[in-house]
């Protein structure tokens, strides 16, 4: 058995209306001034994000909530630099991300800035590990599919350099990650689908991934069968509580793979998409999936037979037979799409191929030569 190290640093709470409790537990990180750092449009429109504020509002130690909503669904860094800019000028003291990965993802960048007060471009464009400096961070999801609020990175875009990275490390692992599956009661369908597809693409990864290990591989199991069970549900019946919890439930717990093992190459190959198209994350990853997954065979024959199974109930005998079984389940939930939907052309493949960066190594693939310029030929 491949020995492994597990922490987990941040402290999890689940469960359906716990945010009150949760933050009461955890004042002890939120003092002084706190922002929140959101998407906030329909977290306003259903009053999630008001009673959010009444709620820390109230805490003994905190003297003011300030909310900052200006995020997109792909933070830009010049976003989180107006962020950073008001939290040091009101002197904030901790962070509150609240939203879909995009929202927390931004909340982990702007504790760095803030605590640090150093340029987030050096963490971003130089793969500098942020410092202790970083400020407290609360991750609130409000959506199921990110499990940002249990990963240690922080995915954002830069227009002035026309790329997307992570800023990554222990520093901006969250404090408490407060997990309540009402906040996704109210989603719509497109954005269910997809976010869920997220949770799936990070158990597929995290399973195949050269870091994998006895742990990673039962909560990417367990994550897997959960998702083939009950995303088809959702797509059924939007109002189907159950399903929306065991989403979340699935989500949050893939969480932990994603700071102990990570992704694989349709994560990083995403990551040039969403910087030339700026369309969504999920959009990016499940294009490059079908491809992605035949080639995988090819290097992971047995733990592939075994995601088909798990997500499908069938058996496969070839890399083709994956591709096919995999395109079939993501259009019976709505999200299989190709990179020419996302306006990708031919002539972009060479500019894509040379903005993928970081850790390739985690994917057996990687080793194979042309191989991240061929999957993404192969998903126009």
């Amino acid at each position: 058995m491949k020995g492994f190290n597990l922490e987990l640093p941040t402290k999890i709470y689940f469960g359906n209306n716990n945010v009150e409790e949760a933050l009461k537990k955890e004042s002890k990180w939120l003092t002084g001034n706190v922002m929140i750092v959101t998407t906030g449009r329909s977290l306003m429109k259903f009053g999630y994000l008001n009673e959010l504020k009444n709620i820390l509002d109230n805490l003994p130690n905190v003297e003011e909530t300030i909310i900052f909503d200006n995020i997109s669904a792909n933070p830009k860094l010049e976003e989180i630099e107006e962020a950073v800019k008001i939290g040091i000028d009101r002197r904030v003291k901790a962070i509150v991300g609240f939203g879909g990965g995009s929202a927390i993802d931004a909340a982990k960048a702007a504790a760095v800035g803030i605590g640090t007060s150093e340029k987030l471009e050096r963490f971003l464009l130089e793969g500098i590990e942020p410092s202790g400096n970083t400020l407290p961070i609360i991750a609130i999801p409000t959506t199921a599919g990110s499990g940002s609020e249990l990963s240690k990175g922080a995915i954002i875009s830069s227009q002035t350099h026309r790329m997307k990275g992570g800023i990554r490390g222990a520093a901006v692992l969250p404090k408490a990650a407060i997990v309540n599956p009402v906040y996704t009661w109210s989603i719509p369908l497109g954005i269910t689908m997809e976010t869920g597809f997220d949770a799936l693409a990070h158990a597929i990864e995290s399973y195949t991934a050269v870091k994998a290990n006895s742990w990673s591989h039962m909560i990417s199991e367990k994550t897997i069968k959960t998702v083939g069970q009950n995303l088809p549900l959702l797509m059924d019946n939007l109002d189907n509580h159950e399903a929306r919890e065991a989403m979340s439930y699935a989500s949050m717990i893939i969480g932990i793979n994603l700071a102990g093992v990570g992704t694989c190459l349709p994560h990083r190959m995403q990551y040039a998409v969403g910087a030339k198209t700026d369309t969504s994350h999920a959009a990016g990853v499940s294009a490059l999936y079908p491809a992605w997954i035949q080639r995988q065979y090819d290097v992971n024959e047995k733990k592939v037979k075994d995601i088909i199974y798990w997500l499908t109930g069938k058996e496969i005998l070839s890399g083709e037979e994956a591709r096919e079984e995999m395109a079939e389940f993501m259009r019976k939930i709505g999200v299989l799409k190709t990179l020419a939907d996302l306006g990708i052309k031919k002539e972009d493949l060479p500019e894509l191929t040379k903005q993928v960066t970081g850790n390739i190594c985690n994917d057996r693939l990687s080793s194979q030569k042309n191989i991240i310029s061929s999957i993404y030929g192969e998903s126009l």
